[in-house]
């Protein structure tokens, strides 16, 4: 059986075009790490990684186990999705351009979970990945459902250090179309990663979803 790949079913979230585009973002649970400090330098991000990744394939794999209270009602095969981030500053906000110290970002990192992962399947990963790796600080992990709603997305080419142009295409698109930037304290700028950066030979070719929710100008 082939296995279920939302980047494939979901090409509207995952997949946009290189010019700026309006989508309406429905539910999705996520298993999410909230940490502070620039993301090529800080452990806390590293070991976001290890936690995110640990946890979502605890579940991706528990169809392995032969212990029949592993088996997680609901489940399908499915390809792990993409890792995302949310991001703002410690003093608040986030436009994606004005960027001087990254040192100050404050982040939660996150991938998205299939359906049938409830919190009771969140919770079990928690207690299986906790005994495999008991000294990892799971305090900052959290199980959370989002839904964006109205954003304006754009697929970014290149390297993430000159993502301020592409989010200038999507400032001058919300703004000829009639709409505001919406980033507060409940909706961030968004980043889905579509390539890994140590896989990438061409910088040129590195693939990120850029998203800010908007809303309607008034």
């Amino acid at each position: 059986m082939e296995k279920f790949d939302y980047k494939k079913e979901y090409k509207d979230l995952y997949m946009p075009k290189k010019k700026p585009s309006i989508i309406d973002v429905p539910k999705m649970n996520f298993i999410m790490v909230k940490g502070k400090g620039n993301p090529n330098t800080s452990i806390e991000y590293k070991n976001a990684m290890e936690i995110l990744y640990g946890l979502s394939f605890t579940i991706k794999m528990s169809k392995m186990s032969k212990d029949p209270m592993d088996r997680i009602e609901g489940y399908f095969e499915y390809v792990v999705p993409p890792l995302e981030g949310l991001w703002w500053l410690d003093e608040g906000g986030f436009d994606g351009i004005n960027i001087t110290d990254k040192d100050k970002f404050q982040w939660y990192s996150m991938i998205r979970q299939p359906e049938f992962v409830t919190r009771d399947v969140y919770e079990y990963a928690l207690e299986k990945f906790s005994k495999k790796k008991p000294e990892v600080d799971l305090s900052n992990t959290r199980f959370k459902t989002i839904e964006e709603g109205l954003c304006v997305q754009i697929m970014h080419m290149g390297s993430y250090d000159d993502e301020p142009a592409s989010i200038a295409k999507m400032n001058e698109f919300i703004e000829k179309e009639g709409y505001e930037t919406d980033i507060n304290d409940e909706r961030l700028h968004h980043e889905i990663y579509l390539s890994d950066p140590r896989k990438v030979k061409n910088i040129n070719n590195l693939k990120t979803v850029i998203r800010h929710p908007v809303k309607k100008r008034k």
